[in-house]
């Protein structure tokens, strides 16, 4: 079968482009063969020698080294993405001569293979005479595939396994991880960086100067974890001075098309933005929190863990941990816990009941905010880690929290 020359430049980082061999004769899982037509017109046999053209051995060692790389990584479709690099040569044996007009026949057998080290038994001969033999050491390692068309800072670092789509553009201060996905014409700028296994989709924008107009063009940054989905037409910005200097994106996150995360927002992890979220800037969500579609969360709130935004919301204050907000602006409600979120999350039945029982204090007793606080935390039979960091956070807001009974913070005197 023919051999795709061009992909097997791409599996073979670091060496000049000639390609050593010209057809696949046979392949299997262990075995593979090929051959390579020697002409007089190669460019090596002008210096090796003058009136006795040889082929060089270490081009026979590097025609080994290409028949081992295309026994390595399979068919070496073009993209894959697996590079192939020769770590070392054992029991090398030069027995003899190959010149022009030869027909260099190559064997390479899968010796041993251990995580991402092979050893590999290379055999050259020329009409059946072994003219070379010997046993390679390769590395294989995956490696970035960067479409032709994608715009690449030579300062930003790709990692391995890295896919980078056509028409995609990424700046000298971005720092992709493993196996990150970039997708056509998406744009990845400023001090960023990307953890491994993260999917940015066609169109996404993350790490672009943020819409604020204290911003100077700060060396400010954008941290992102592994794992995380950014969807079509995604906005995140990087950092403020006045922020902090930093947005900041925890694990395993999914942004649906269209959300947007402003200047120095700290997000957790899994949690769910869906279509057209939005936040302001300096918000925090916790872990496992959902924004539903085109829900926008004010400057400088907070969105507690577990916590469910409805869809169409404005949140305007804190959002409580473990349960539903919904409403716009000053209609916003909290209705109880989240139970759906929480039974999906695994909490025990004794969480749900002593988290619903606190909202009960807190949503439809007649106790003022302050009072059904105090109650919860007096209360042995509600006392839990959750309904613990429920009152915790209740007593450190700042913007005040949304409870959609009173209007007035719950720090405030009842006298």
């Amino acid at each position: 079968m023919a051999l795709p020359v061009p992909s097997l430049i791409a599996h073979l980082p670091g060496r000049f482009p000639a390609p050593l061999l010209d057809v696949v004769s046979a392949s299997s899982v262990d075995r593979l063969t090929a051959a390579k037509a020697i002409s007089a017109s190669e460019e090596y046999f002008q210096g090796h020698f003058p009136g006795m053209p040889l082929m060089p051995g270490v081009l026979m060692l590097e025609a080994a080294t290409q028949a081992a790389t295309a026994l390595l990584t399979g068919d070496a479709r073009p993209g894959r993405g697996t590079s192939v690099s020769l770590r070392g040569v054992d029991d090398a044996k030069f027995r003899r001569h190959v010149v022009p007009g030869d027909r260099l026949d190559v064997e390479v057998r899968l010796v041993k293979r251990r995580g991402p080290i092979a050893r590999v038994q290379a055999t050259l001969s020329v009409a059946g005479a072994v003219v070379m033999e010997a046993q390679l050491v390769l590395a294989a390692s995956d490696s970035a595939a960067i479409h032709p068309s994608a715009v690449v800072h030579p300062g930003a670092v790709i990692g391995a396994g890295s896919v980078v789509e056509p028409g995609a553009v990424i700046g000298p201060h971005v720092v992709l991880g493993r196996r990150v996905r970039v997708g056509v014409s998406a744009v990845i700028d400023g001090h960023t960086t990307i953890g491994d296994d993260t999917q940015i989709f066609p169109f996404a924008s993350i790490g672009l100067p943020p819409q604020d107009l204290k911003y100077r063009g700060e060396p400010t940054r954008l941290v992102v974890g592994a794992g995380n989905v950014f969807r079509e037409c995604v906005t995140i910005h990087r950092g403020t001075v006045g922020g902090g200097g930093e947005t900041r994106i925890g694990e395993g996150n999914l942004f649906m098309a269209y959300a947007h995360v402003a200047h120095d927002c700290q997000v957790g992890s899994h949690t769910i933005f869906g279509p057209g979220a939005t936040l302001g800037g300096h918000v925090a969500v916790g872990d496992h929190a959902q924004i539903s579609a085109y829900s926008g969360i004010h400057q400088y709130c907070r969105v507690g863990r577990d916590a469910f935004i409805g869809g169409y919301s404005v949140v305007t204050k804190d959002a409580l941990p473990f349960a539903k907000t919904v409403g716009s602006r000053s209609s916003a409600k909290v209705y109880g816990a989240n139970t759906i979120g929480l039974v999906r999350r695994g909490y025990p039945p004794e969480v749900l009941a002593r988290l619903k029982s606190a909202y009960r204090l807190l949503l439809t007793s007649r106790l003022r905010p302050a009072k059904a606080l105090e109650a919860i935390e007096h209360d042995p039979d509600l006392r839990c880690a959750e309904v613990d960091h429920l009152v915790s956070f209740i007593k450190s807001s700042v913007r005040g929290v949304t409870l959609g009974r009173v209007s007035r913070r719950l720090d405030e005197s009842d006298d």
